[in-house]
Formats: C-alpha cells, sequence, structure tokens
C-alpha cells in the first residue's frame, strides 16, 4: 500500500476500522480494508495513517488506538497498554492513541499536500466515506493540498489472492463441505428447512470454522425460487427441491457455496431438465473463468445456455462475485487475473411450478485452466 501512496506523489493515506463496537447481540467487526492491511479484528474506532515520504522510517505506518478505558473494559473486554508486546502483536512500530491523530496528520499533510481517499467512495445519499470526511476536513485548513482518489487500489490488491489466502478460502470450503455432507442427512420429507440449516451450521462449528459467512439459506419448494430468503421454517415435502446456499469462513475469509437437493432423492423429469440446464450453463461458465476475461463474458457463456434451453426469463442474477475477506469481496471491476478467487453461480426460478436450482462453487483464477476450490462438495 505505500508503495501505491509513493507513486501517486507520496500522497498520505488514512483507513479506519470503523467505530461500531459489538454488542450482547452483534460481534464487532471491522472495516475489511483496515482488516486486510492489519490484521485487527478486535480494536473499535482504530485508524492507520499511511506516509511513505515520512523522514523517520518507524513512522511511515502509523497505528491509532483508542485510550484505555478500565470501567468500560471491565464489561467488554480487558485491553493491553501500548508497548513492546502491542507492537510486536500487531507488526506496527509507531503505535499512538486517537486523541493524537489530529497532530500527527497534520504533520504529514502539511508535508506532502497530497491526501488520497482509500475507502470505497460513497453515493450522494449516504454518508461521506470515513476517511474522505476527515481527509477534507484536514485539506481544508492547509493551503494548497488537495485530496485525490486511490479508491480503487485497495479493491485491486484485494482482489489478488496471495497463497495463504488462498488457503483460508480452500479450508473455508473443506468446512463447509462437511456441512452440506450435514445437510444432505437432515434433507428429508417431514423435517424443517430449519433443520438444514442447524446442521450444516453445527457441522462448521465443530470442525474448525467460528463463524459463518454470511445467513444460510435453506429454501424448499417456492422458497428456492427466493434469491435471498431466509425465513428457514417450511416443513419439507415430498417432490420438493432444496436449495442450500451457505458457507463457512475460516481465518477470516469466507466460502460460499450452493446446492439444489431433491428432498424424495429423485428428481421429476421437469426438475431434472432444469437442474443439467444449470450444470451445464456453470460448466460453460468455469471454462471462461481464464486471465484476460471479464465478469460480462463469463456471465455471458453461462446465460447463453440457459437462453437457448428457454429459461432466459428465469436467470435474474448476474453469474457471481469476488470471494475473500468478505462473501462479496472487494471487486476492483477489472478482468480477471491469477490469484482472484470469484463464485459461480448460475440459476433458474420458476415460481409459478415452485421450482428453484442453483449451483454455485467457488473458482480460483489461474495461468491455466481455472481451479475449483469445492468441487469435493457432491453435485
Amino acid at each position: 500500500m505505500l508503495h501505491q501512496l509513493a507513486r501517486a506523489g507520496n500522497a498520505v493515506g488514512l483507513v479506519l476500522a470503523g467505530d461500531v463496537a459489538g454488542s450482547l447481540d452483534q460481534p464487532y467487526r471491522a472495516n475489511a480494508d483496515f482488516r486486510y492491511l492489519t490484521g485487527i479484528d478486535d480494536e473499535p474506532g482504530a485508524m492507520l495513517l499511511l506516509d511513505p515520504a515520512h523522514p523517520i522510517r518507524a513512522r511511515r505506518v502509523q497505528l491509532f488506538l483508542r485510550p484505555l478505558n478500565p470501567e468500560v473494559e471491565r464489561w467488554d473486554g480487558l485491553r493491553e497498554t501500548v508497548g513492546k508486546s502491542l507492537r510486536a502483536k500487531y507488526g506496527v512500530e509507531t503505535i499512538l492513541r486517537t486523541g493524537a491523530l489530529g497532530r500527527f496528520l497534520l504533520e504529514s499533510a502539511r508535508r506532502s499536500k497530497r491526501l488520497a481517499c482509500l475507502h470505497a467512495l460513497a453515493s450522494h445519499n449516504a454518508p461521506l466515506s470515513p476517511d474522505l470526511a476527515i481527509l477534507r476536513e484536514s485539506a481544508s485548513r492547509i493551503p494548497g493540498a488537495s485530496v485525490i482518489d486511490l479508491s480503487t487500489v485497495l479493491p485491486s490488491l484485494r482482489a489478488v489472492k496471495s497463497a495463504d489466502e488462498v488457503r483460508c478460502i480452500e479450508q473455508a470450503g473443506r468446512i463447509t463441505g462437511i456441512g452440506f455432507a450435514a445437510a444432505r442427512e437432515a434433507c428429508r420429507p417431514g423435517a424443517n428447512e430449519f433443520d438444514v440449516q442447524e446442521a450444516i451450521e453445527h457441522a462448521y462449528r465443530t470442525n474448525g470454522s467460528r463463524a459463518l459467512a454470511f445467513r444460510t439459506i435453506a429454501g424448499s419448494g417456492v422458497n428456492g425460487t427466493v434469491l435471498h430468503y431466509h425465513a428457514n421454517d417450511r416443513p419439507l415435502k415430498d417432490g420438493d427441491l432444496l436449495v442450500i446456499d451457505s458457507g463457512a469462513a475460516f481465518g477470516g475469509y469466507a466460502s460460499d457455496v450452493t446446492r439444489t437437493l431433491a428432498v424424495s432423492g429423485r428428481f421429476t423429469a421437469r426438475q431434472r431438465l432444469v437442474y443439467d440446464t444449470v450444470l451445464k450453463a456453470q460448466a460453460a461458465a468455469i471454462r471462461a473463468c481464464k486471465p484476460g476475461a471479464r465478469m460480462g463474458s463469463v456471465d455471458q457463456a453461462a446465460r447463453k445456455i440457459i437462453t437457448a434451453a428457454g429459461f432466459g426469463d428465469f436467470f435474474p442474477h448476474g453469474i457471481g462475485h469476488h470471494l475473500g475477506l468478505e462473501v462479496h469481496d472487494a471487486d476492483p471491476a477489472s478482468p480477471l487475473e491469477p490469484g482472484m478467487v470469484i463464485t459461480i453461480e448460475p440459476g433458474i426460478y420458476i415460481e409459478s411450478e415452485a421450482i428453484g436450482v442453483r449451483i454455485e462453487d467457488d473458482v480460483l483464477i489461474t495461468r491455466g485452466a481455472p481451479r475449483v476450490l469445492t468441487a469435493h462438495i457432491p453435485k
């Protein structure tokens, strides 16, 4: 990240973890860009100041943490004082408290005169991105200072995964496979959609996953035609299809898999026609996942098959998305490159026939043929 800022005229950047603390019913989760750069997910309100041209090398990366508050921490968890141990834990030489940010940001901004917006930009009816709000205020107080747009840099970096990141996604996928095996056992007439959800999520928790990548979808019958169905509270009936869209998280990284099961164990002729069409469309889309391809051409490879089969009006969504620290991960809107991980998930949803079919896998882009990271999960 420092290299990209240096190339932009030694611009100064600021990345915020986010201020919304966890609660009894909702755990805290830091902004994904902040987690990507620091690995820190337990410091609400933290800020990372990046100054590639700072004359003191140890201050080119500065981490600002909220002050200690013993009364709050008695309830929410003990925190370390700033010292050798904390610097080693976070891998940052310069750690300060957030009260000092104003002075150090002013120093860097006055010297650089170029401030870089790194967070994703916001639409006109949404609050300013958190770094831009601070940087604008800082620039307004420094003659000649300006704010430049580098909001595409972090998505580009995050989209191409390192070998370690790929291993985390693969492990998340392995755990997800165990969950889907449990889901197949739970899928039978008379069971409830929630029984399937509980089986899959219990398998995640007992096999090394501390969290879901996203809320599990278990939609049977007409519920399987609802793309983001979450009620999961309908009895499974003989003759139904069951769409399960779920994923475990591991090491902070997500998996995302969808399988469609016949509750009775056998498809009707019509269900099989729809299923086979989706399966062929997915295979075509995966073959199209080559370096230099765009997601639009991958989508078209699947859509061509679905449309030719007469189901074009029943495929209402895109072919997939990037996958990583978030289930819908940072998207650089650029051609595919080796190291990117994307989902491929064509579907056909015919509400009038209560037939919903989606098949989804996680795919690693390589210099050669794409590698399906979740191929071990039966289709």
